[in-house]
């Protein structure tokens, strides 16, 4: 059973379709992409998934319970840490990481310190202090050490820095090791390639595709870099070859995948001296689908 479902969401505001039948599902242990540009929608689906708005047609729903009706319960088992992190501003980061940690679990844990040291936080300043990227540790923190289920993390790493970022990654991996769920919204494309397993790509409210990285790589180009022993003169006459160059001895293109074997072998009858291969990144992938407007 899925541990995250959304079935046919649509979510409309006035005359506004934020949400048009969005369909995914996260399963035990799995880590799950969600990538689009600001406004896509990202941030109205999880706020569906969080209870916080209710669906105008479809059913949402957490470990198998509607996530509007069994809001209060369900959250017992789910971290969430939104883009944009608001704190009291009179108490400590300590103070709310121990207010959000004693929710879930009762108490402190020994985890929580070194999670602290690990986002190189100092809990015992006022949250009115912080800035954005602590305000950001802070929230993290809180997620992690709660040890919960599933994590819902929106745009989790907005004003951190490099270092912190690779921090977090390391702890959406542990917590997938220990078969918790994530759902990651997000665009930076490099944090959702390392960290997921199958991501969707929303565009203007719909999904547009869903599968494993894998999976998708074979709906766009492979980049090949080139150099042979005679000149090859009728590469850009091929429908299925684009962006053809030519520096010098060396020849680069981007080649539909299931047309690569034949490139190839045009590409050998003309002496391969020198051949790079590089599948095409999430950036890319993410690229084709809006400069194509599906």
């Amino acid at each position: 059973m899925p541990v995250l479902h959304l079935d046919q969401v649509t979510k409309t505001f006035g005359s506004l379709k934020a949400l048009d039948q969005v369909s995914l599902s996260v399963h035990p242990g799995e880590v799950y992409g969600f990538i689009g540009p600001n406004g896509a929608g990202k941030t109205t689906a999880i706020r569906v998934l969080m209870g916080i708005l209710q669906a105008t047609s479809g059913q949402a729903t957490l470990f198998g319970q509607d996530a509007w009706k069994h809001a209060v319960a369900l959250h017992q088992r789910v971290a969430y840490v939104p883009g944009e992190v608001s704190l009291w501003p009179n108490l400590t980061g300590g103070e709310v990481i121990d207010l959000f940690v004693r929710l879930r679990r009762g108490g402190k844990t020994r985890y929580e310190d070194t999670l602290l040291e690990r986002f190189d936080l100092d809990p015992g300043k006022k949250c009115r202090t912080y800035s954005k990227g602590n305000r950001q540790k802070v929230a993290l923190v809180a997620a992690f050490a709660s040890d919960a289920d599933l994590y819902i993390l929106d745009e989790p790493t907005s004003g951190l820095d490099p270092l912190m970022e690779e921090v977090f990654q390391q702890c959406v991996l542990e917590a997938k090791s220990k078969g918790k769920s994530v759902l990651l919204s997000s665009h930076i494309l490099s944090e959702v390639e390392k960290l997921c397993d199958k991501v969707s790509i929303i565009r203007q409210g719909r999904i547009i595709e869903s599968g494993s990285l894998q999976e998708l790589r074979h709906l766009t180009r492979t980049f090949v870099r080139a150099k042979t022993m005679r000149p090859v003169t009728n590469l850009a006459d091929n429908p299925h070859v684009h962006d053809v160059r030519q520096e010098a001895d060396s020849l680069s293109f981007s080649v539909e995948v299931p047309h690569l074997g034949e490139v190839l072998s045009l590409l050998h009858e003309h002496g391969i001296k020198n051949l790079e291969c590089m599948p095409p990144t999430l950036e890319q992938l993410f690229m084709s689908h809006y400069e194509r407007g599906d």
